[in-house]
């Protein structure tokens, strides 16, 4: 159960409520998790908007991005952005098995060669807080400094994105249909 109190609309301040208009406007984003907690604090929740948008609009294939993603939120052991995470991977055409494969923690097959190096990425960063020489020299050459760089940051986004999920206990309510493996 969440550990602070999904603000209604009658509860929120103008401020709030304007953003929260102005978010479903804009696409609906705000449908739950970390993004009830940054609402409480609307300049956060403005800026986390932007650099969401910045990572999802980023030179990233959206099937790396997805395979970096799910590999970050499964490292932190993130219920929320992970039913979110996997249930959008799906509907992008991420084989199952790459999905249960990262949900169990095992090293998924990924026959492209940018996708396996975003897994690749993703888990020695986080694992080792920093990357080899070879696997960055490896990266660069693979996506070209631009692109690592928005890898990275996309890591980094959905680390916040888990650690506030976590602290918060924010679980997925019944409508996520690829839980997180315990």
């Amino acid at each position: 159960m969440t550990r602070f109190e999904i603000l209604t609309s009658e509860e929120m301040s103008d401020e709030q409520r304007a953003l929260t208009e102005e978010n479903q406007a804009a696409g609906g984003r705000l449908r739950g998790g970390p993004y009830w907690a940054y609402l409480y604090d609307p300049e956060l929740m403005r800026k986390q908007m932007a650099l969401n948008d910045h990572v999802r609009d980023s030179s990233l294939d959206m099937r790396v991005r997805q395979i970096a993603i799910m590999t970050t939120v499964r490292f932190w052991n993130s219920e929320y952005p992970w039913g979110v995470q996997a249930r959008l991977s799906h509907e992008l055409g991420v084989d199952a098995a790459i999905i249960d494969a990262i949900n169990t923690g095992e090293r998924p097959k990924l026959d492209d060669s940018r996708e396996a190096a975003a897994y690749e990425v993703a888990s020695e960063l986080l694992a080792e807080k920093r990357l080899s020489d070879e696997l960055y020299a490896k990266a660069e050459k693979l996506f070209g400094l631009e692109t690592l760089i928005h890898l990275v940051t996309c890591i980094g986004f959905y680390s916040m994105h888990s650690c506030t999920a976590n602290a918060f206990d924010v679980v997925p309510q019944g409508d996520m249909p690829i839980l997180l493996k315990k």
